[in-house]
């Protein structure tokens, strides 16, 4: 069997930012001195007249976002997840998303895979934060194929758009012929005993759990959930009438993510068995990204005993 590609999704967001400006002379990037790290340097060699370089002065970004974008200008602005959320959690609120603006943030460095830059970089906690803002669509792409396209997609989507990125490579799991829309979530898997719902990287191993719980005769739906807003109900109420149990697994805080959004709409619309993987209220450390999943309960085999907690408990 091939080695599986892996790739950061940061890398194909960098070559989708280069792709748009080719395409769009009302492209600006601004980045808070991470252009090398996020790969928007791509952009800021091709395009130096519409780059520039804030320097770590995030709150001051964003803020210059803002006023770019009431210009008329599309604007990407990048950053590490962390400062872009907190650092600047501010000027996002009442800047960009109260006014409505046409900025892009991508945040890199999502969740604890970040790995060995620790605990000041991973950030554990953005989701949160940016669902608690009023009118900001939250994308979490699985790999760099559904990376690059939700990034150009983004850019015709109006309003701010949050994208979150992984710093470290990432299986490919999609075809490049695949299809995204933001606000529809991708059935990767059918399956009528137990529907597992991820985002980011916690799709591919939401597929590995898919595999094992067959071969132990149990018929498990995957849902990749790449928009956290708009969120696709109809797609989780479908699989959640189907199964009637569910696990919702995430590289992210348990409280305020994926896991939290789906128990609302469940508890509201269709109350079921529900499990959440992610991070249990604690903060990580540094380490190798698989291991870290692995050491605080987000691996494949806790994925496999949430699913069958769940079946049981139907």
């Amino acid at each position: 069997m091939a080695e599986q590609k892996m790739i950061a999704t940061r890398t194909a967001y960098g070559e989708a930012l280069l792709e748009l400006g080719q395409k769009d002379s009302r492209l600006v990037a601004l980045d808070a001195d991470v252009a090398k790290s996020i790969s928007s340097n791509k952009f800021h060699k091709a395009f130096p007249e519409r780059a520039f370089n804030l320097g770590i002065a995030e709150q001051n970004m964003f803020a210059v976002a803002a006023g770019l974008a009431t210009t008329g200008r599309v604007v990407y602005a990048s950053d590490y997840a962390v400062f872009a959320t907190m650092r600047a959690c501010e000027q996002i609120r009442t800047f960009i998303a109260y006014p409505q603006l046409n900025v892009k943030i991508g945040a890199s460095h999502g969740g604890l895979h970040t790995g060995m830059d620790g605990v000041t970089h991973q950030a554990i906690e953005d989701i949160g934060i940016m669902r608690s803002i009023p009118g900001i669509t939250i994308l979490s792409p699985a790999d760099a194929v559904s990376a690059k396209k939700l990034t150009l997609a983004a850019h015709e989507y109006p309003g701010p758009v949050y994208i979150r990125l992984t710093r470290n490579p990432a299986p490919i799991i999609y075809e490049e012929k695949q299809d995204f829309l933001i606000g529809k979530a991708n059935l990767l898997s059918q399956g009528n005993d137990v529907a597992i719902v991820a985002h980011g990287v916690m799709v591919t191993r939401a597929l590995q759990a898919a595999k094992v719980l067959k071969d132990q005769g149990i018929s498990a739906a995957v849902l990749d959930v790449h928009t956290i807003r708009p969120l696709d109900k109809a797609a989780l109420l479908e699989l959640a009438t189907t199964t009637k149990a569910m696990v919702i697994a995430e590289d992210h805080n348990i409280h305020g993510g994926l896991g939290s959004a789906v128990c609302e709409l469940l508890a509201e619309e269709y109350p079921i068995p529900a499990a959440r993987i992610g991070l249990r209220d604690v903060f990580g450390e540094s380490g190798d990204p698989d291991e870290l999943l692995d050491a605080y309960g987000m691996g494949v085999a806790d994925l496999v005993n949430a699913a069958q907690s769940v079946i049981r408990r139907k």
